[in-house]
């Protein structure tokens, strides 16, 4: 076997080689970027079961005057003392809840201490007929105590939809501080609002609570590792590939041999070689996708 033969062969291994190494990278960044969610995940997880169901405390303990929300502190139970600003009212529409696309219902709250953060009561379903729901349960008259969940601030849509009148497209903070009185605006908390947990006195009927967060891992890490066996699984067909290739070259030159030394080469069920071959492969990469 001639050098030159040799060539155009070992140049095409090279190149199917350089294919696995180029998608075993690929592969490798994703499976990063798995892990990496993974990791996120496992710490929200680990926020929620901290704060969730800790004992209610001052707002002034978590957020003091002119402060802002630690990220550490999200989802942490906080006591409100004051009065809900019902003029002020608005619904975030489009959010997932019950099966449709409901609005959850925003009540500014004015604190003894004059601070005002916004209460998410929870959610009420879309009208029947109109852009807006059929009814908005009030919340309680007077001097109320509130226990609320807080929460971060959200972004405004991506896709730069609005909102009609009364309502938000999502709980971006300095928008509803720009739709409300601006002497409730201006007193608005930014870094924060608060998800209602309780409210005393209740009232007769209240919005639908929202539901408490989900404590589902995700499938962050299975795919990090079904990302890893791809890779894996890649360099197998490559070498299925050469393998293959090379014990068909070897027996041409055996055919080419007997014929030149005025034998006749043996007759070879290549059908059911490269059937069994292929079942040895598959089996090769379910061993390896099994480790």
């Amino acid at each position: 076997m001639s050098r030159r033969q040799d060539a155009p062969a070992a140049l095409r291994w090279t190149v199917y080689v350089a294919v696995a190494i180029v998608f075993a990278i690929a592969c490798a960044f994703l499976s990063n970027w798995q892990f990496t969610r993974n990791a996120q995940r496992s710490e929200q997880l680990a926020l929620i079961a901290a704060n969730y169901d800790a004992e209610p405390v001052p707002l002034a303990d978590v957020i003091p005057a002119g402060g802002e929300l630690d990220p550490a502190d999200e989802w942490l139970p906080v006591v409100l003392t004051g009065t809900y600003l019902v003029d002020d009212q608005l619904l975030a529409r489009n959010r997932a809840h019950g099966g449709t696309a409901a609005y959850e219902v925003l009540v500014p709250f004015r604190l003894d201490d004059g601070r005002v953060l916004l209460v998410d009561r929870g959610w009420v379903p879309p009208g029947d007929s109109q852009n807006s729901p059929d009814a908005v349960p009030a919340p309680p008259d007077g001097h109320v105590t509130v226990v609320v969940r807080l929460r971060d601030g959200e972004a405004l849509p991506a896709s730069g939809r609005s909102a009609p009148e009364g309502q938000v497209p999502s709980i971006h903070l300095p928008t509803v501080a720009d739709a409300i009185d601006p002497a409730a605006g201006d007193a608005l908390e930014l870094s924060a609002y608060g998800i209602m947990a309780s409210e005393d006195p209740a009232p007769a009927t209240q919005p639908e609570q929202l539901e408490s967060p989900s404590d589902d891992p995700g499938p962050y890490l299975s795919y990090a590792v079904q990302w890893i066996l791809f890779a894996i699984m890649g360099f197998a067909f490559i070498w299925y590939v050469i393998r293959t290739e090379r014990a068909r070259k070897r027996e041409d030159d055996e055919d080419a041999a007997a014929i030149a030394a005025g034998e006749t080469p043996p007759v070879r069920d290549r059908t059911k070689r490269r059937r069994d071959a292929d079942a040895d492969a598959e089996d090769a990469l379910v061993d390896t996708s099994e480790r």
